[in-house]
């Protein structure tokens, strides 16, 4: 394999870079993110970046990396990334969809038996040295009904784990999802807010959530009901939420995720902060040793696939083609979805006396992705189909 070198920001757990080096990849990995000329100096010659959530790969820092071939988001969500700009470019991105759920999930059922019990406050108020043993406003969470918004792999397990501490689980999701358990679908938020003792955002990170919940959605809660958003920070009006926590209307909250998160170790700031029963945290609700080494590990693997056998499977911006190994050379073209092109690519493949033992061709939107085995070839077909008006990035890969 020729040589590549991977950027790796944010922390990433050292069995990431373990792998890549394995794999004879050059790692370069740094605690930080990055942003401004810094990352684009970084990412001077690398082949792979692996970042979490706060660097921001826009389309400009991606034209300043030429040779950037993939990206690894070793976190669930990508709205960091410039995905349209990376497909455009000819880079793969992959992320870990599933390795933290658990740590999430735990982390919300944690929260919820929190609020429940006023934990914060009374934590609070022992640091302070002051002893109030009472049970006002504190309750058992068996018998409430929790209302999930988002019923995806997170919304899903935590709706089993719910049930099995005697909760009853009402959800809401613009997708049609199959109920686990004794969950029930509400028709519309409307429904679930008025039913819900507890309020759960699980949510994706499309720009159409920007907001989504504010002012009309916390008046339209149950009075004295929970809310809890460890998804993304931008769905949220923190602003509505702080004020129907001062006037009642929220009896807690749990806050994971914001709208604007500082780096570590800079100064933190909202207007959350102080309230009685809500519980801050900075963004950690995948951040478990478990969770993270799970991620560190699937996220390298699917780009150690992807630079050397040529495999997309589980990419989120480009099409997703299953690879075996290679047999001969392997030839990895990223086009654009136009009709003909399978054509052209196989004329030129032809007019270079190729011998095809394997081919696949899948598409995405605007974008292609074929990939062919010959193994025998005359010398310049790397340069006839770069030369192809469609092409968007050929890479020869060697068995």
């Amino acid at each position: 394999m020729e040589w590549m070198k991977a950027l790796l920001l944010e922390n990433i757990h050292p069995d990431a870079k373990a792998a890549l080096a394995h794999a004879g990849i050059e790692v370069d990995a740094r605690a930080g993110s990055l942003a401004g000329p810094a990352l684009t100096e970084a990412l001077a010659g690398a082949t792979i970046v692996g970042i979490r959530s706060n660097t921001k790969l826009t389309a400009d820092v991606l034209a300043s990396a030429p040779d950037l071939v993939a990206i690894g988001a070793f976190c669930i969500g990508t709205n960091q990334i410039d995905l349209q700009a990376a497909g455009r470019r000819g880079v793969a991105v992959f992320n870990a969809p599933y390795s933290n759920t658990r740590s999430v999930v735990e982390l919300v059922i944690a929260e919820i038996i929190a609020l429940s019990r006023h934990l914060s406050d009374k934590t609070a108020q022992m640091h302070a040295g002051v002893w109030d043993k009472s049970a006002t406003g504190s309750h058992e969470v068996r018998g409430r009904t929790l209302g999930i918004v988002g019923y995806g792999n997170i919304g899903s397990q935590l709706s089993v784990i719910a049930e099995a501490l005697g909760m009853s689980v009402i959800y809401y999701d613009i997708s049609d999802k199959l109920a686990l358990g004794n969950a029930k679908r509400a028709d519309t938020l409307e429904q679930l807010l008025a039913a819900a003792d507890f309020v759960t955002l699980h949510v994706d990170g499309r720009p159409g959530n920007a907001g989504f919940f504010g002012t009309e959605q916390f008046a339209a809660m149950r009075p004295g009901a929970y809310f809890l958003n460890l998804s993304r920070g931008f769905v949220v009006d923190i602003n509505a939420l702080a004020d129907a926590v001062k006037h009642g209307r929220v009896a807690g909250a749990a806050i994971d995720t914001y709208p604007t998160e500082p780096n570590n170790g800079s100064p933190f700031v909202s207007p959350l902060q102080g309230l009685p029963n809500v519980i801050l945290t900075p963004h950690v609700g995948g951040s478990t040793e478990e969770a993270q080494k799970d991620i560190g590990n699937y996220v390298a693997g699917k780009l150690i696939d992807y630079i050397t056998t040529g495999s997309s499977i589980m990419s989120v911006n480009l099409p997703n083609v299953a690879a075996p190994e290679p047999q001969g050379r392997r030839v990895a073209h990223i086009h654009n979805n136009v009709p003909g092109v399978l054509a052209a690519l196989n004329a030129a493949l032809s007019a270079h006396q190729a011998n095809i033992a394997f081919q696949s061709l899948a598409t995405r939107g605007d974008i292609g992705y074929a990939i062919t085995d010959v193994t025998t070839a005359e010398p310049g077909l790397v340069t006839a189909l770069t030369a192809m008006p469609e092409t968007i990035r050929v890479r020869l890969l060697t068995a």
